[in-house]
């Protein structure tokens, strides 16, 4: 699996490309199964969990050409011929259940593994059902899948969510788009993935409107077209990157980025004393020595993002003062809190929330990746620690992180996989 080993104490320097969203390339791919013939997608961001959904559209029949070098994706899904997503596949990353949608709209049915994915709480699919059973499918349940059928086409329903939850909202759009009349879903997520996906499924030929806000509508058509889109700027990578920069004392410019995505991140960043300029698709983080302890509370976006929470613990350790985080999105996402305290964090756990005394040098250990924020979060330890760190178990971190270790070599870290 490899490890990564890392000699902390060097300040980044230089700049680094930010790649498109794993949360966007993946239900992008999933899109692709709503039209017959050719879709590109660019700015592909070359991952585990990208060629993890590409083997499971090549299971259900289509052709994929991955040029991971030139960061594009050509997907030929006019030859569909298989409606099960089986439990080899999902069972390693939640986010294949979003075919779900698509292979329903289109074809009538479905049959989907239960997900896997990291080991960081509760994500029920019960939200998703609840959205196809309203469009008019029959669901059944057993022996670890969930199978969707409709007799003809699905109808456009008023759909409520009880939490907005990301990959419900986006399931249930991309079956929606083929429905007959229309769809609203409320109380939708509002992530700027969903935009993004929303954006890519009218230019198939859809009737979308609302993506961004909390009431999504959509108006079902017979057909839908291939497309050519570029993936947005992952938010959280760049997230990643300011906050290495800021605990190095490190001079970063961030290339390829979306400000208004950060601004949760970036707002909690300068209150901990970090010095941020912005332009409009770059950030640039400055030497940054003097970090002081803020409080944190994860919700849904436009709050602070559940995927930032640790590194942003991380971040704490490092800073002066007592700091305080509450995760309100999955009970059990402080995982990396025992590897942290491992290299000398001082962090007690009270239910959801973490308080952190900050100020205590990180000391190099063997600590192991348990997720993939939690393995992001070790390295951002290792890369302002005291002597050596290894890290195992970075398979998690290769799931969302392309190159993370040539990207921070190119900022001067003392970074190597083994």
């Amino acid at each position: 699996m490899g490890v990564f080993v890392i000699d902390g104490g060097i300040p980044l320097k230089g700049s680094v490309r930010i790649s498109g969203a794993k949360n966007a390339i993946l239900p992008s791919l999933a899109a692709c199964l709503l039209t017959e013939g050719k879709n590109v997608l660019k700015d592909v961001p070359d991952l585990e969990d990208v060629h993890t959904m590409c083997d499971l559209l090549t299971s259900l029949g289509a052709d994929i050409d991955f040029r991971p070098q030139e960061k594009e994706i050509t997907i030929d899904t006019t030859n569909i011929t298989v409606h099960t997503a089986t439990y080899d596949l999902v069972n390693t990353m939640r986010a294949s259940f979003l075919v779900m949608g698509p292979l329903l709209a289109r074809k009538g049915m479905a049959k989907v593994s239960l997900p896997g994915g990291c080991a960081i709480g509760s994500r029920p699919v019960d939200l998703h059902l609840k959205g196809f059973s309203s469009l008019g499918a029959t669901i059944n349940t057993g022996h670890g899948y969930v199978e969707a059928k409709v007799k003809d086409k699905l109808s456009g329903a008023r759909i409520y969510l009880d939490f907005p939850s990301v990959g419900a909202t986006e399931n249930i759009l991309m079956a929606a788009v083929l429905a007959k009349g229309q769809t609203t879903i409320e109380n939708a997520a509002t992530e700027p993935e969903i935009i993004d996906l929303a954006t890519m499924l009218v230019s198939m030929g859809a009737n979308v409107s609302g993506a961004g806000t909390d009431t999504i509508r959509v108006i079902g058509t017979d057909k839908l077209y291939p497309v050519e889109h570029s993936i947005i700027p992952d938010r959280i990578e760049a997230g990643t990157y300011m906050i290495a920069a800021a605990m190095t004392g490190g001079d970063v410019f961030l290339e390829n980025v979306m400000p208004d995505h950060l601004k949760p991140v970036t707002a909690k960043l300068r209150e901990a004393g970090v010095e941020i300029s912005e332009e409009l698709t770059s950030i640039h983080i400055r030497n940054s020595r003097h970090l002081k302890a803020v409080d944190i509370k994860t919700h849904p976006h436009p709050g602070f993002p559940t995927d930032m929470q640790a590194q942003m613990t991380s971040f704490l350790c490092h800073a002066e003062g007592t700091s305080m985080i509450v995760e309100t999105i999955f009970e059990n996402r402080f995982m990396h809190v025992s590897e942290l305290k491992r290299m000398g964090a001082r962090i007690k756990i009270d239910g959801r929330t973490a308080i952190i005394e900050g100020g205590v040098p990180f000391m190099g250990a063997q600590v192991r990746a348990t997720d993939l924020r939690a393995g992001a979060a070790l390295i951002l330890a290792g890369l302002c620690a005291k002597d050596r760190t290894e890290i195992s178990d970075i398979y998690h971190i290769d799931r969302g992180y392309e190159k993370m270790e040539e990207k921070l070599r190119a900022l001067g870290a003392r970074i190597k996989r083994t």
